[in-house]
């Protein structure tokens, strides 16, 4: 069997966002959604989830191009002079490796976060973080230690099989980044052996902000065994406050609603939910197929 969730992120970053979710859920193959907590439209993110309670809504922490939850005076280490989470994410990794005190106000903040998402009353579907910072092994350590507290049961690590990738499109020049693999690879295994459910496979770092209708579609066509997790960017438009540049999101929304990625989504053999629905199905992610 066939195990799919397909996720978007940035859930609360902008409204426009928030009704693309919406949109995505409600007509579209969407299952789940990744909430910013502190981002600007997270109230109308929060009402529009509690409003759909099919929607599986999981943790968006952002540790890197927004605001913390916490006062910047209360995490002088981890904001620059506005405020703002710094943006060199090199940097920043360095200093929350190797300074105490930006492990300790790291950890106040990430605990924060939780504590904000626990605060909606929403179900707590999965974790994972903004720019995928928790391949960050002191990050990941700490999400370890603290989401258990909120419920955590699932998380995301981005390791895309390359054969799939290019099946659905051979042409495709994309280099493999080994260090996000590595990363990637002992995150996965750090959480797993902790008992926290993970992909077997994800798909979307190759294709980020350029998810079309045909990728998607032929990505449901050739999806392997065991559990997968799609997540895209969908927007009812760019170019609002908090975008990246280049994103197509509204043709991410576009894909996520299209006729032929539909009837590709209801192949009897896929079956589609948010992570809880899975975590609750045993601890193995991985299926074993009989010839």
């Amino acid at each position: 069997m066939k195990r799919l969730v397909i996720t978007a992120d940035d859930f609360g970053v902008h409204q426009a966002v928030n009704e693309a979710v919406q949109l995505g859920h409600d007509e579209g193959v969407l299952t789940a959604a990744s909430l910013m907590v502190g981002a600007p439209a997270a109230d109308d993110a929060i009402e529009r989830a509690r409003r759909s309670p099919s929607l599986a809504v999981g943790l968006h922490l952002v540790l890197v191009e927004g605001r913390p939850v916490l006062p910047a005076t209360e995490v002088p280490d981890l904001v620059d002079q506005c405020g703002c989470f710094r943006a060199d994410m090199v940097a920043a990794g360095a200093a929350m490796f190797l300074r105490p005190a930006a492990r300790r106000q790291l950890e106040n903040e990430i605990t924060a976060q939780f504590q904000a998402f626990a605060d909606t009353g929403l179900r707590l579907d999965h974790v994972n973080a903004h720019k995928h910072f928790h391949l960050h092994p002191t990050i990941a350590g700490l999400i370890l230690k603290i989401g258990p507290r909120f419920g955590m049961t699932a998380a995301r690590f981005p390791i895309e099989p390359r054969s799939i990738l290019n099946r659905v499109e051979p042409t495709s020049s994309a280099a493999v980044d080994p260090v996000v693999d590595l990363w990637a690879s002992l995150a996965r295994s750090r959480f797993r052996r902790a008992g926290i459910l993970v992909p077997d496979q994800v798909f979307g770092l190759r294709w980020s902000g350029s998810m079309s209708r045909k990728r998607l579609a032929a990505l449901l066509h050739h999806l392997p065994h065991g559990l997968t997790e799609i997540y895209l960017h969908p927007a009812t438009r760019g170019g609002f406050e908090g975008a990246a540049p280049g994103y197509g999101y509204d043709s991410e929304l576009d894909a996520l609603m299209a006729p032929e990625v539909i009837r590709a989504a209801s192949d009897p053999t896929i079956v589609r939910a948010g992570f809880e629905g899975f975590a609750a199905r045993g601890r193995s992610t991985r299926e074993t197929v009989n010839g």
